[in-house]
């Protein structure tokens, strides 16, 4: 397009005066509308990496700071406040607390998956919290948002995507509760604890246990990893859009790669929420889940442009 504007500035310099005047400023008003297309396509202007995966048709992406984590956070909290969904989150957390207690009764040799288990409510988290970005979505446009709309997320064009992508991360869960269960048996050789402060004093204070919490944490960071770069927009981005799964998870890797700093302090910020949440037999969860998921929404609604 420059090379031809260039051409046309060529041909004009013979024309009079006035004419040449009246050609030079089109010319300038072409130019500008042109610079103006190339920056709202957002696949031109992002780096590389994030460039080689966009597509065309798909969201522009925000550059967002620590001040957006906060304010996505205030909102998130704000929304709990008008949405308390406590009480639901209770009715879940209860009968998960039952059985861990009522398998302890029988024997400690589900102990070393406890942990393992907290953690890994990082990796379901985008999936469970959907009825949460439902019910966001629904504030933010001035809706009924009653805790029991957050089923309307079942009649969402993208139910079918969800679905998928939903199942991936069950997949994703699972085979982390597996490695855990297999770094614990390769380097503890499948011993059973007999008391809760056995564990403890085994985990914290020797050589072995040493080694679990290195190799059980290096590998669980690389679990929390993936579903981060791969979770952190797409189900909000399937909750709010008609689109398939692979655009949405392309969408969650493009921001996460324009914005590596924050998505990495927001990871590590909700990794330590659930932790601290999950330490008291898991209730604080009840207040600390809700509260992410709106605040996802928030954040969500910051990075993918409308």
């Amino acid at each position: 397009m420059m090379r031809v504007l260039e051409q046309a500035v060529a041909k004009i310099e013979g024309l009079p005066e006035e004419r040449q005047r009246a050609a030079a400023e089109a010319l300038e008003t072409i130019a500008a509308q042109t610079r103006g297309e190339t920056y709202d396509q957002p696949g031109v202007d992002l780096r590389w990496p994030a460039s080689a995966i966009w597509r065309p048709g798909e969201p522009a992406l925000n550059v967002i700071g620590l001040a957006d984590l906060r304010d996505a956070l205030h909102q998130g909290i704000e929304d709990f406040k008008a949405i308390p969904s406590h009480a639901v989150f209770l009715l879940l957390i209860y009968p998960v607390v039952g059985l861990i207690l009522f398998r302890l009764s029988f024997g400690y040799d589900i102990l070393p998956l406890v942990f393992p288990l907290i953690a890994g409510l990082s990796l379901i988290g985008p999936l469970a919290a959907v009825g949460l970005y439902e019910l966001s979505r629904r504030r933010e446009q001035g809706l009924d948002s009653s805790a029991w709309h957050a089923l309307d997320v079942l009649r969402s064009p993208s139910i079918g995507a969800i679905a998928r992508l939903g199942l991936a991360y069950m997949a994703i869960f699972f085979a982390w509760m597996f490695a855990a269960q297999l770094i614990y048996d390769r380097i503890f050789g499948g011993a059973v604890p007999s008391s809760i402060g056995e564990f403890v004093t085994q985990v914290l204070t020797t050589p072995a246990g040493r080694q679990l919490i290195i190799v059980g944490n290096g590998v669980g960071f690389l679990f929390a990893l993936v579903v981060l770069v791969t979770g952190v927009v797409s189900f909000p981005m399937l909750v709010d859009r008609n689109v398939g799964a692979a655009t949405a998870v392309r969408t969650s890797v493009r921001a996460v790669l324009e914005n590596p700093t924050t998505m990495a302090i927001w990871g590590l910020f909700v990794a330590g929420a659930l932790i601290l949440g999950a330490l008291p037999l898991f209730f604080g969860l009840a207040i600390v889940f809700p509260v992410l998921g709106h605040s996802t929404w928030h954040l969500y609604r910051k990075v993918v442009g409308r």
